[in-house]
């Protein structure tokens, strides 16, 4: 849990901030009070991680997806791209995209349940797209940034990305090192007080609209695991292409772009941290990116099963409502328990993680239960939807679609089950 400080901060930055609008939102107390007033199974009472400011954050956040995001999501679906200036910047306003950042670059200063809490809410957007494009600003291309990089570097780039002035992307993909982070070929050569960077990324997430890059590249020839460098890369430099705009499966309104660099020029002090812990850098802060994928899964998992419930009760076949059939009826329940067992290992990873500790495996547990989860219930749910679950005009369809990046981005199955075996020392060696 936060500290009392942390709650207090809470508090008084949202005032500050003018978040609880009770014009379109509603006041710190009647957050509380509504947060204190839910069904016993979502108080904060008995919760493993989250207050009643858990609850008031989730609570305040709905009410902005409901007014600001989803009229919007269809348009955006279809057009392919969303406004994420626009967006992050109302996101930014609000508090949304730091309340795990230091105060003093425009965070909330709470711990790392906040950012769960928030991932989790933000599963009532009616697609995956905008919660991903979220995801790398917040818990993807700027955990390394707030922990390691300098007061200049912050001050430059994580203070506009959590204001929302900024939109992140996160370069590591390469055409032919995706899961394999270690074979990166892009490279940063040193040339007096500036790196020259020459390569290419693939799969950059808001890469067309991005401001800036945090950026993997090689600064020496040493060994793999130690030899790359995070760079806080501005992304209208002399030198970035953006090569295309790529089409995708799925996650239709978030752009993905292949960007190339060609002698481009970054000064050395854009490295974050030390040069050559790169890699460790992106390790660390994949933990905090595959459990904010989980947490971010579990609130859309629960609403396809409720929409599946509601079409079932209404859809009749054979003179009876499909969900009647008992083949439905015990397969929702078993995708229900499937979803509540996800949570609760969520939850204690992130219990252990704001203590400390490293949950490497337990974030790569979660995250691959939830990518094979994400498949098995949206692949279940929409075949209850008959023929309406083909068409795209229905909510399982599109997470069919969007949910399938679950096992690939961020680290696919395979690369979690290593991981696991890995800490289990039953990996062989190579």
């Amino acid at each position: 849990m936060a500290l009392n400080g942390g709650v207090l901060r809470l508090n008084l930055l949202l005032h500050s901030r003018n978040f609880y609008k009770f014009n379109s939102f509603v006041g710190v107390r009647s957050l509380s009070e509504n947060a204190s007033s839910k069904p016993a199974a979502e108080t904060a009472a008995d919760h493993l991680i989250y207050s009643q400011e858990h609850f008031a954050l989730k609570e305040s956040l709905r009410k902005l997806i409901e007014q600001d995001i989803n009229p919007h999501v269809d348009q955006w679906e279809a057009e392919g791209k969303f406004p994420a200036h626009k967006v992050f910047k109302i996101l930014g306003n609000a508090g949304f995209l730091g309340v795990n950042k230091p105060v003093e670059y425009g965070g909330l200063g709470l711990d790392f349940s906040y950012s769960v809490a928030v991932a989790d809410e933000l599963g009532n957007i009616n697609c995956g797209g905008i919660p991903m494009a979220i995801g790398v600003q917040t818990d993807m291309a700027t955990p390394a940034l707030a922990r390691f990089g300098s007061a200049e570097l912050k001050k430059e780039f994580l203070l506009p990305s959590v204001m929302g002035d900024k939109v992140a992307c996160l370069g590591v993909s390469e055409v032919g090192a995706g899961s394999d982070v270690s074979s990166i070929k892009t490279k940063a050569v040193k040339k007096g007080d500036e790196y020259v960077i020459n390569g290419g990324k693939m799969w950059t997430t808001s890469g067309t609209q991005a401001d800036w890059m945090c950026l993997l590249a090689n600064t020496s020839d040493g060994p793999p695991h130690r030899n790359k460098s995070l760079i806080c890369m501005p992304m209208n430099l002399p030198g970035v292409h953006i090569a295309r705009k790529i089409g995708k499966l799925g996650m239709w309104s978030s752009d993905t772009a292949e960007v190339f660099f060609d002698d481009v020029r970054v000064p050395c002090k854009n490295v974050i941290g030390k040069e050559g812990m790169g890699f460790t850098y992106q390790m660390l802060q994949f933990q905090e990116e595959r459990l904010w994928a989980v947490a971010n899964t579990l609130t859309t998992m629960e609403n396809i099963i409720q929409e599946t419930i509601r079409y079932t009760q209404q859809r009749k076949i054979f003179k009876q409502p499909v969900l009647h059939y008992q083949a439905v009826h015990f397969r929702l329940a078993e995708l229900q328990t499937e979803v509540e067992l996800l949570r609760s290992l969520l939850h204690r990873a992130t219990a252990l993680y704001i203590k400390g500790n490293d949950v490497t495996k337990l974030a790569s547990m979660a995250k691959l239960k939830g990518g094979r989860l994400v498949r098995e219930l949206s692949d279940s749910c929409l075949q209850y939807w008959g023929g309406m679950g083909f068409t795209s005009d229905v909510p399982v369809s599109r997470f069919y679609r969007d949910s399938r990046l679950m096992s690939i981005g961020g680290g696919a199955d395979e690369v979690m089950l290593g991981i696991i075996c890995k800490y289990m020392d039953i990996l062989p060696k190579m």
